[in-house]
């Protein structure tokens, strides 16, 4: 299955897989249209710590610590992508507790999310991955990119 890998050493810290991520899965194709004046909440998110940028993005553990912890059974996997059925979720925020690589977040909506390889919105490549300018995200199934 393919997965999103981050190599670190080529993110610029720009963000804008922050600001693809939250277009796309605002349904809207003009980002400037979509976004201009919103604060955003993309499923992943760039850390910097000044030294070093990289992207933090949902691993889709074969066994997810997330899903363990879900007292309403809202996270499942769905082959090999970890879902959340935002309908079930109550915004316990055990999952967030749960991944130990902080990539499930508080959404705008009280409830939680997380990336979910942009499957109900792009069909394809992550949007992240699709337009990160220094090919730091990348969408592959191979355990160590090239």
């Amino acid at each position: 299955m393919k997965k999103i890998f981050v190599q670190e050493e080529w993110c610029l810290g720009c963000r804008l897989c922050e600001y693809y991520c939250a277009n796309a899965n605002l349904g809207n194709g003009d980002m400037a249209k979509t976004l201009k004046g919103k604060k955003i909440h993309p499923c992943i998110r760039v850390e910097d710590d000044g030294r070093i940028s990289f992207a933090v993005a949902c691993r889709h553990c074969e066994e997810p610590l997330c899903k363990k912890g879900c007292i309403t059974g809202a996270i499942s996997v769905v082959d090999g992508v970890v879902r959340i059925d935002q309908n079930k979720c109550v915004g316990c925020y055990t999952c967030i507790l749960s991944c130990p690589y902080g990539a499930v977040v508080p959404s705008e909506f009280g409830v939680v999310q997380k990336c979910e390889l942009c499957l109900q919105n792009t069909g394809g490549t992550p949007s992240c991955a699709a337009h990160c300018p220094n090919q730091a995200i990348l969408f592959t199934d191979e355990e160590v990119p090239a």
